[in-house]
């Protein structure tokens, strides 16, 4: 559009409208598997707004949430190529009884519970612009919302959801914190479950004919990578849970993991190394009391998390979003990320996809904050990439 349309399409935000929507989607309490009511009022919200369809998925079963993804399409009268955008309904916790309160146009909690920005600042903005283009009766291209639930306790509403449900080949998930950044790079995980089994036996009268289930946990990891292994890979083993009492040898030991790299061969050789760890463990156990009478044992359980997600700058889904950041005066800076989300599952899909930043901070915590500011201008860049 000329730019001086795109000049009064932008004071067609309503700031206070915003707010509004905001404070609201945060006090309706979804915690992962509980979205069943901030579902309810999006359905309310887009059929209100002339949505061509709203459809909700088989996942619940799969996810154990109180409801499916949603799947929300508006037709265009532009015969360019449908978008979509992501975000996702539930929130950590303590995430029930949640109190906004606004200073000035910052948002935070009460202080008792998450505020909710993650990942409703971004929702927020969504229903925002499907206001403005229905209020001003502006042409736009055809576009898809798609909600999903519990993102965060492992993108399982993601990985539940069929992606012939989703006629756009190319999106953007609204959900990282600070504002103006684009992510166009993340890791591929794989979760580790390794259980070491030894034997019990009485710690003082027979100690001889037990197998330390903590020892030989503690001579693996040793001998595992850990922490910061290169530019784009790291492991950490984040609990290790075993042992019954301190006068009984333990039998079994329970270690959750996690291996992330940018590239899938590293992600491999990484997690392949930790395997071979726990078995030359086990191999080179000797009984030199000759009283055990059993070996022990180790099984390493591998759960690929989520697969790479790579952009580059030449990728459709970015030039339309630097498009949009020229039209809309929005400064862009474009960066790799640590973490996984549900745009690493669509990437997976085959569907290019992008995650941009919605402003919000300190998130996970009952310190989180954002700006109505940051919020408005999330607005104008989903206005941008939608006309």
């Amino acid at each position: 559009m000329p730019w001086f349309c795109w000049m009064n399409v932008t004071m067609q935000i309503d700031r206070e409208r915003l707010a509004a929507t905001f404070t609201e989607l945060c006090e309706i309490g979804s915690p992962s598997r509980k979205e069943g009511r901030i579902a309810e009022r999006l359905r309310a919200i887009f059929s209100d707004l002339g949505a061509e369809s709203i459809v909700e998925d088989h996942s619940a079963p799969i996810t154990g949430s109180e409801c499916g993804n949603l799947i929300i399409s508006f037709a265009g009268r532009k015969s360019n190529d449908p978008v979509f955008f992501n975000c996702h309904m539930d929130t950590v916790e303590p995430g029930i009884s949640i109190r906004v309160v606004r200073r000035n146009d910052i948002f935070t909690s009460a202080g008792n519970t998450i505020l909710g920005s993650d990942d409703k600042s971004g929702i927020a903005a969504l229903i925002e612009a499907v206001r403005v283009l229905k209020a001003e009766n502006l042409e736009h291209i055809p576009f898809e919302l798609v909600f999903t639930t519990c993102e965060e306790i492992g993108l399982l509403g993601a990985k539940a959801l069929d992606p012939g449900l989703i006629r756009a080949k190319m999106g953007y998930a609204l959900d990282s914190s600070y504002f103006g950044r684009v992510i166009i790079g993340a890791p591929a995980s794989n979760r580790l479950r390794i259980t070491v089994h030894g034997k019990a036996a009485h710690a003082g009268l027979q100690p001889e004919k037990g197998i330390n289930a903590i020892t030989l946990a503690g001579r693996a990891l040793s001998l595992c990578p850990f922490g910061r292994i290169d530019a784009e890979s790291s492991v950490n083993f984040g609990t290790i849970q075993g042992g019954s009492a301190s006068n009984i040898v333990p039998e079994e030991v329970v270690i959750e993991g996690e291996v992330r790299s940018h590239s899938e061969e590293k992600l491999a050789r990484l997690t392949g190394s930790i395997e071979e760890a726990f078995e030359q463990t086990m191999e080179s156990w000797e009984d030199t009391s000759g009283l055990v009478g059993e070996r022990p044992w180790a099984r390493v359980e591998v759960q690929p998390d989520f697969p790479v997600m790579r952009l580059s700058m030449d990728d459709p889904v970015v030039r339309l979003i630097e498009q949009a950041g020229h039209k809309t005066g929005i400064p862009l800076s474009y960066e790799i990320a640590g973490g996984g989300s549900d745009a690493n599952i669509f990437n997976g899909y085959g569907l290019q996809t992008a995650i941009l930043s919605t402003g919000m901070t300190n998130v996970h915590t009952t310190q989180e904050q954002i700006s109505l500011q940051d919020m408005v201008d999330l607005t104008r860049l989903v206005l941008a990439l939608l006309l």
